[in-house]
């Protein structure tokens, strides 16, 4: 099963998520992409019952699902694909919090709060230095939230994708999707 675990804001029906799912169904492949909780324990509670529920198991995961996807990989000896993934995200997302701790919902524009308690929960789930090769990192310099420096310093032994120019949803992911179905099948 290929979990897909999206972003700070998103849902399981966002633009990559949905390019997957219609990517690896027209492959048989299983794929799912649960519309995750904003409350970092809550989401992780969830993926890892998703997890413990499957014999095999693969994730991709895209900027804070990026940071998910390292804890989850790391824990349970997984492999992953990572997104512009915010290896920082407690750094990160301390922006969400000085805007009033209003963030967007990006499916159905509404909004949320976010909060210290929030980027608290973030923290449990750090790794500090990733040293396993089961990593493949998508990154884009022209990222406008990421340096993806960060990711590269981080998981050091990892695959890499590097572009120039692109964004941080990753312009033109679907350019990638066999190399992504390669490495983790």
């Amino acid at each position: 099963m290929i979990i897909y675990i999206h972003g700070f804001g998103s849902s399981g029906q966002g633009g990559k998520a949905n390019l997957f799912r219609d990517y690896f169904k027209g492959k048989g492949q299983p794929y799912i992409a649960p519309s995750l909780s904003y409350v970092p324990e809550l989401a992780i509670s969830t993926l890892e019952e998703l997890i413990n529920s499957y014999d095999e198991v693969q994730l991709i995961g895209s900027s804070l699902g990026g940071y998910y996807a390292v804890y989850l990989a790391e824990k349970y000896g997984l492999k992953a694909v990572l997104i512009n993934p915010a290896v920082q995200s407690s750094k990160t997302l301390q922006r969400a919090v000085n805007l009033q701790g209003n963030a967007p919902n990006y499916y159905d524009g509404s909004s949320f709060e976010w909060n210290e308690k929030h980027l608290e929960m973030l923290k449990a789930y750090s790794v500090e230095r990733v040293e396993s090769d089961s990593y493949l990192l998508l990154l884009q310099k022209g990222d406008d939230v990421l340096d993806y420096r960060e990711a590269m310093e981080k998981i050091p032994n990892a695959q890499l994708v590097l572009e120039e120019g692109g964004t941080h949803p990753f312009e033109g992911i679907e350019r990638y999707f066999e190399r992504v179905e390669e490495f983790l099948l």
